[in-house]
């Protein structure tokens, strides 16, 4: 039986307070140095609103609207949970719903037996009919497409999701669209379309429909029917520089269809705007008849240099010209929102804004939070609430993992010791407090701004073996260093000092522009007892080389053994708990040098 979303409301009954009542005390008290408050402008003013909608990692977002409710899903790759659904009434303020992949048991060691660092599920459509949401998603391994479509009553539990339904894609990307007859079709990248049975998977023959102005990659398709005519509309032109949105009709859906003679309707290539990479989207309406979209976009300007973020999820409004062709507004930081539905209402869900602050105390069994992600599925128990914290069992694998190895525990195949959130503010301060034990060589344990294996800075503590002695209970040390395909890290030690063993340790990370890292340690008995280990470039984890753009950067924390141990298990002896968690977003750069501050 489908269950009435408006359960999940409730009546707003104060208004949101002037922006100068939090803008004015956001600068005495985050700490941000002066030379950056100069920068931070108030982040609402009337009939404005400010991109990125989704910030921090959402590619390829998928939208609909359903009785006045909004709701948008994005790509997660090798991410669990993954798929995240979020809603809105306002089409601004976001909270997250639900994650239509959210346990393993939907898709028994899928994660396990993915190799490629960006494999995994791309460019999931989400749908509404007849009291049914619908997500479709194609999950690739390497050259093979597995198709799956996951379906609910209730987007707000993530235990409605069922078991999706396999379908034998040859291709990524792909859209569900119902016609008229009530026939359901698949269009999936290329572009070609195809008959699909909800119930059995099956699909129809191929019909290639179209392939594009000529841009790289026809891709993203997404089908409408407005006015007696098929819309289709696609991303082309590669998922970087050169992306765009392009759009073409026909009178039946296989066609043959027109291109829209202003294509592309909607990029920034071959300009000096922050927001680069503009692309993959999707159009819908609010329940006063306005035209939407959402689509992906990279904050980095031309230079590509600095966006450990990746592709984020930006809003646009839509309109129709005469002769019958969406008009899309052109994507800024800053835009213009005179349409945008009022709402009273406050949407509840189970888990917190999109673009919200952590401050979790893990004491108690307090569990982990519905917004906290993997690299892949972790294998069970690596993660374990418990009185003294959130205990994180360290596995042989470290991040890096030696992906090569006939050993698969070391790949980090079966899952890594790692927990994290997305970075989804360019100013941020993210610190995890550990009380933590290492008495074996090799044990590592601290905080990560990851990307994927082949892209991540960490700062830890570590037991290094002991040279001189050759014993087996070598020195600890603060370790700063990481892997990047585009950016050399050094790796620099600290010793640990003599007064901090054995007692809880705050590892912090902090972005006070959107170029760096600062990385530092301090002693929670003594605020003073603070060592900053160093500062690296967020270039690092840019998605410069290596797998390119897919994936976007978290933040969070890890432990391992290095290898050592054997089978799935590392040696005994540590103990690694998180005992506090926080995240505070500080400001985003919505243009080249414009900052405006985030409010909790």
């Amino acid at each position: 039986m489908a269950v009435h979303p408006f359960r999940h409301y409730f009546l707003s009954l104060l208004q949101v307070l002037p922006v100068m009542l939090w803008y004015l005390p956001l600068l005495f008290s985050t700490g941000i140095p002066s030379t950056f408050a100069a920068q931070l402008q108030p982040s609402h003013q009337p009939n404005l609103y400010f991109n990125p909608i989704l910030p921090g990692w959402h590619p390829d977002p998928s939208c609909i609207q359903n009785r006045g409710l909004f709701f948008c899903v994005t790509s997660t790759f090798q991410a669990f949970p993954g798929l995240p659904v979020y809603i809105s009434a306002n089409l601004i303020e976001w909270k997250l719903a639900s994650h239509a992949w959210n346990r393993d048991s939907q898709l028994p060691g899928l994660s396990w037996n993915t190799t490629g660092q960006a494999n995994g599920m791309y460019a999931p459509t989400i749908r509404y009919r007849n009291g049914v949401y619908y997500v479709i998603v194609a999950y690739v391994r390497g050259d093979s497409r597995l198709g799956l479509l996951f379906k609910t009553t209730d987007p707000f539990d993530n235990a409605s999701w069922e078991v999706p339904i396999s379908i034998d894609l040859k291709d990524i990307d792909p859209d569900l669209f119902w016609d008229d007859d009530g026939k359901a079709y698949v269009a999936t990248a290329g572009v070609s379309l195809q008959e699909l049975d909800l119930e059995s998977g099956s699909l129809g023959e191929a019909i290639p429909i179209w392939n594009g102005t000529g841009g790289a990659w026809p891709e993203g398709p997404h089908l409408y029917k407005k006015d007696g005519w098929y819309y289709l509309l696609i991303a082309e032109g590669g998922t970087s520089e050169k992306h765009s949105i392009t759009i073409a009709r026909a009178k039946t859906i296989q066609g043959p269809y027109t291109s829209n003679p202003s294509n592309p309707i909607l990029t920034n290539r071959g300009t000096d705007e922050y927001f680069q990479s503009v692309g993959h989207g999707d159009l819908f309406q609010d329940a006063a008849g306005n035209w939407w979209g959402f689509c992906l976009a990279i904050r980095s300007g031309p230079a590509y240099a600095f966006m450990p973020m990746g592709r984020e999820a930006v809003l646009f409004n839509a309109t129709w010209s005469e002769e019958g062709w969406p008009v899309l507004q052109p994507v800024r930081g800053r835009m213009a929102g005179n349409s945008l539905p009022s709402s009273p209402l406050t949407v509840l869900g189970n888990g917190p804004a999109v673009d919200g602050n952590d401050r979790i105390t893990f004491r108690d069994g307090v569990p982990v939070p519905p917004h906290f992600i993997h690299h892949r599925v972790p294998p069970p128990g690596t993660f374990v609430a418990t009185k003294n914290g959130l205990y994180i069992q360290a596995r042989r694998a470290n991040l890096t993992g030696d992906q090569m190895s006939s050993d698969v525990e070391l790949t980090g195949q079966h899952g890594l010791s790692f927990i994290g959130r997305r970075q989804s503010h360019t100013l941020f301060r993210f610190a995890v407090d550990l009380a933590l034990r290492l008495r074996t060589d090799g044990q590592e344990a601290g905080i990560s701004i990851f990307r994927s294996q082949n892209e991540h800075i960490d700062l830890s503590i570590i037991r290094r073996l002991n040279q001189t002695s050759n014993s087996s209970c070598g020195d600890l040390l603060f370790r700063l260093s990481g892997i990047s395909p585009s950016t050399t890290i050094e790796e620099r030690l600290v010793s640990v000092p003599k007064a901090w063993k054995n007692q809880p340790i705050r590892f912090e990370v902090e972005a006070y522009n959107a170029s760096d890292y600062t990385f530092s340690v301090s002693q929670l008995d003594n605020a003073r007892a603070r060592i900053v280990i160093g500062k690296i470039s967020s270039g690092a984890v840019s998605g410069r080389g290596g797998i390119g753009f897919f994936l976007g950067s978290m933040v969070g924390a890890f432990a391992t053994c290095n290898g050592r141990g054997s089978g799935n298990k590392c040696k005994e002896g540590s103990e690694v708990f998180i005992q506090r968690w926080v995240y505070e977003g500080i400001g985003q750069e919505i243009a080249n040098g414009e900052v405006i501050p985030t409010k909790d």
